[in-house]
């Protein structure tokens, strides 16, 4: 999935991250490797199917942030993408902020 498709751009973020299946309430430990305003990277060597709707948590630097999700793709061995969905308030402050940071560090854009 190329860049072109993506609405806003993903930041390399490394941080811990949970994965729920609402249905069953299995959790999967995994981590994060990209973060954008809606969605991210999880890296999981056996990932979910495409289409398959997920709470996840991620925590990094003494917070945390969670949302439901939707895998928008798999690669087998690899990972996911998910896309956010229902992003509360609380949690949208502490993404935006995580993204900044990563947009720094990146880019070396000041505030």
């Amino acid at each position: 999935m190329g860049d072109e498709r993506r609405r806003t751009p993903r930041y390399p973020f490394i941080a811990t991250a949970e994965v729920v299946d609402p249905s069953s309430q299995a959790s999967t430990s995994t981590r994060v490797t990209e973060l954008s305003l809606h969605g991210c990277y999880l890296e999981m060597p056996n990932p979910l199917p495409t289409d398959t709707q997920i709470k996840v948590k991620i925590y990094s630097e003494g917070r945390f942030f969670e949302a439901s999700g939707v895998i928008i793709y798999s690669q087998a061995n690899l990972g996911v993408g998910v896309t956010f969905r229902d992003l509360r308030p609380q949690f949208l402050s502490v993404l935006k902020q995580w993204l900044l940071a990563a947009a720094v560090a990146k880019y070396g854009i000041k505030s």
